[in-house]
């Protein structure tokens, strides 16, 4: 399957490089085996990542997917560390993949 992973910040400068490290490492360590399952020669699949930093200063992020035809959607807001609101994120998609 061909996954397109797109990210997507208000905070060019020091964001996006730190997004493609934890997006990076969260695909191949935590989701890899879950999406062997949907290995298929004619299976598409999109990742969106969404980080923002809001009005307080701290992160709120969205990972949207479509694999397959199916559709996931996960959010959270106010976290004060990136990386730690990126791996919640990637626990819950996780999470979600386990449960199919």
């Amino acid at each position: 399957m061909d996954i397109q992973v797109k990210m997507h910040t208000n905070d060019e400068l020091h964001t996006k490089e730190v997004m493609t490290r934890l997006v990076e490492t969260n695909m191949s360590t935590k989701l890899n085996n879950y999406l062997d399952k949907f290995n298929k020669d004619d299976a598409e699949g999109t990742i969106d990542v969404t980080v923002d930093k809001n009005k307080k200063g701290l992160f709120d992020g969205k990972v949207q997917a479509t694999l397959d035809g199916k559709s996931f959607r996960f959010e959270r807001e106010d976290y004060k560390n990136l990386d730690d609101l990126v791996n919640h994120l990637f626990d819950h998609f996780k999470q979600a993949l386990s449960d199919m």
